[in-house]
């Protein structure tokens, strides 16, 4: 039998069973349900596959002592970290092209990055930016309001997906001259009448 004489046997007989405005309605369902699964594609796809395997028993690690800390957390510089400078002259590239997104990223690093190398912050890896900001301000009181209105810049533009502007790039640029300044000040000591 050749594909074309099964193909009319098998719409006739579809035909006569099922008719024709039912079957219509059925393709155009068919159609919308493959439309908003083609669309909303990356919302219904697992982040990750179910793991099959059985868990490992957790191992009680000892708890770390709670020592007192010192006055100024020491920073580590590893060695592959670019300096602040790098990142302010991507930055400054990345605006140029317009991605000001990533500019704003990138004026974020250098901030950060500057915390970093003047010892004020100790950054781990997992920490958010709230975290840095908030260590950094409590060491350096005067670094806070440019860290605080930085961070929600980024935090406005990457986490909430707002589109970015030229004006978000320079606003970063304004509170990263004033955190250069705040840090370039010595901080003011609170127990002085």
């Amino acid at each position: 039998m050749s594909f074309s004489r099964w193909w009319t046997e098998t719409t006739a007989s579809l035909g006569d069973r099922v008719p024709l405005p039912l079957a219509a309605l059925l393709l155009v369902l068919a159609a919308a349900t493959v439309a908003v699964a083609w669309y909303t594609y990356p919302a219904w796809v697992p982040r990750r596959l179910p793991r099959l395997r059985r868990r490992k028993a957790r191992r009680e690690r000892p708890r770390p002592t709670t020592a007192a800390a010192p006055a100024v957390p020491a920073a580590r510089e590893p060695a592959d970290e670019p300096p602040a400078a790098v990142h302010l002259s991507l930055a400054d590239r990345l605006a140029a092209e317009g991605r000001y997104a990533e500019a704003v990223r990138e004026r974020l690093r250098g901030m950060l990055r500057e915390l970093v190398t003047r010892r004020m912050v100790r950054v781990r890896s997992g920490m958010t930016v709230t975290e840095v900001i908030a260590a950094a301000s409590d060491h350096h009181p005067p670094a806070g309001p440019p860290l605080r209105a930085a961070g929600a810049i980024f935090s406005e533009l990457w986490y909430a997906e707002r589109p970015a502007t030229a004006e978000h790039d320079r606003r970063m640029r304004e509170y990263a001259g004033d955190l250069h300044r705040a840090l370039a000040e010595p901080a003011e000591r609170e127990d002085l009448p």
